[in-house]
């Protein structure tokens, strides 16, 4: 079985774009049916000073509702190269608990990806979904791409037969 359906299931927070030009609003992903969300941030290299600092929300609807920041954010695992090719390892950044990365230095003008882990116990009442975000980089051009990837899947199923990630329940638009 492939481990997609049995072990995750992948929803897009933000397609390509250059944040150079706005900054970005990741799309809702709900966290019902899962132990959490591994949120992964895949930046181009940019320009030195524009280092990326995503912001994670959590939200009591998958459209409308009320937003507010989540502080979970306090382990990040990246890897950054000038040009990523799976030679690097992992390395652990941690900050306290907040709903902004802190910017790692030097990372702007490298490729890299981030990784942080967002566990479904972390909502409080009443929020159902959450999303990432990320601030304009105004300095010059970086693309960037952000997948959710669904963790600890309380059903498995095949791909074909899941539910979609915004709206479990509800038919597929």
């Amino acid at each position: 079985m492939l481990g997609l359906g049995k072990d995750y299931d992948i929803g897009l927070a933000l397609a390509p774009v250059d944040l150079a030009t706005a900054g970005a609003t990741g799309k809702r992903i709900s966290m019902h049916d899962c132990a959490g969300v591994d949120i992964v941030l895949v930046y181009g290299a940019g320009t030195d000073g524009d280092d990326p600092v995503p912001s994670l929300q959590q939200h009591t609807a998958y459209t409308g509702g009320t937003s507010s920041d989540l502080a979970e954010i306090s382990t990040i695992y990246r890897k950054a190269e000038t040009t990523l090719d799976n030679d690097e390892i992992w390395a652990e950044t941690t900050q306290t608990a907040a709903a902004i990365m802190t910017a790692v230095a030097d990372d702007a003008q490298k490729q890299k990806i981030y990784v942080i882990h967002v566990p479904s116990t972390a909502l409080a009442d009443g929020y159902t979904h959450i999303s990432v975000n990320q601030a304009d980089l105004s300095n010059n051009a970086q693309l960037a791409a952000f997948l959710y990837l669904k963790v600890g899947l309380q059903v498995q199923r095949k791909p074909s037969n899941m539910p979609n990630l915004l709206r479990p329940g509800a038919a597929n638009a």
